[in-house]
C-alpha cells in the first residue's frame, strides 16, 4: 500500500499541531482518528494498492522489492505534480533509490528528497504512511472475514499469520490463493516445509519398492 499526500506549503503546520507521526508509533484506534482530519488538511490524496500477483509477477521478471515500490510511487507523483515530494527510502541505499525513482518521474525540475526513515521527521511523510496504513488495516479485517480466519496483522513477525500460512499449504497441498504473495522469504519457506516430507515419503516409497522386488 503506497500513498501520496498532497499539502500546500501553508497548511504543514496543521499536521504538526495534530501531532502525526510514524504510524508504526500509533495505535490503530489513533490511526483511525487522525486519518479523517488529515483528508480535511490534504489538497489531494492517492493511495496504489499492489495486489500479492502483482508483485509476484513482477518479482519473476527480475523486479525488486524497492523497484516495484520506486514504479508506483512514480505514478503517483506523475499524477500529483508536486514541486517538491518527501520519499521514505525503503532501501539502506537512498541516492540509488533516490535516482531510479527520478529516473520514472516526468517532471525533471521537481525538488525530490528521498531519505531512510522519512516518515519519523517529515509531518507530510507521516500523514501518508498514516492514510496507507488505515487503509490496510481495512483490508486486512476484510480479508479476515472472507476467509472467516483471524490470521493477526499479517507480517512475518506475527505467529498467527504464519500458522495461517502453515494452514493454506496444507489444505492446498503447497499451493497459495492469489492474495499471498509467494515471493515472500516466509511463504517460500513454509511451501518448502510442506514439500519435503512429500519428497521424502516418495523416496522411500521407491526404496520399499526395491527392497521388495
Amino acid at each position: 500500500m503506497i500513498c501520496g499526500f498532497l499539502i500546500n506549503k501553508k497548511d504543514e503546520k496543521k499536521l504538526r499541531e495534530l501531532g502525526v507521526k510514524d504510524s508504526k508509533l500509533l495505535t490503530p484506534q489513533k490511526r483511525e482518528e487522525l486519518a479523517p482530519q488529515l483528508e480535511k488538511i490534504a489538497s489531494h490524496i492517492v493511495i496504489i494498492r499492489v495486489p500479492a500477483r502483482v508483485i509476484d509477477a513482477n518479482r519473476r521478471r527480475g523486479i525488486n522489492l524497492n523497484q516495484i515500490e520506486a514504479l508506483k510511487m512514480a505514478e503517483i507523483i506523475n499524477l500529483l505534480e508536486p514541486d517538491k515530494a518527501y520519499i521514505d527510502s525503503p532501501g539502506y541505499n537512498s541516492n540509488k533509490f533516490r535516482d531510479y525513482l527520478f529516473s520514472k518521474l516526468e517532471n525533471k525540475k521537481i525538488k525530490l528528497i528521498c531519505e531512510n526513515f522519512a516518515d519519523k521527521k517529515y509531518p507530510v511523510v507521516s500523514a501518508a504512511s498514516i492514510i496507507a496504513k488505515v487503509e490496510r488495516d481495512r483490508l486486512i479485517e476484510e480479508l479476515k472475514k472472507k476467509v472467516c480466519y483471524d490470521f493477526g496483522v499479517g507480517y512475518s513477525h506475527d505467529k498467527r499469520c504464519i500458522e495461517f500460512l502453515k494452514k493454506l499449504a496444507k489444505e492446498n497441498k503447497g499451493k497459495m490463493p492469489s492474495y499471498v504473495r509467494t515471493t515472500w522469504d516466509t511463504v517460500k519457506q513454509i511451501i518448502e516445509e510442506y514439500k519435503q516430507p512429500k519428497i521424502l515419503s516418495f523416496l522411500k516409497k521407491i526404496v520399499k519398492k526395491k527392497t521388495t522386488s
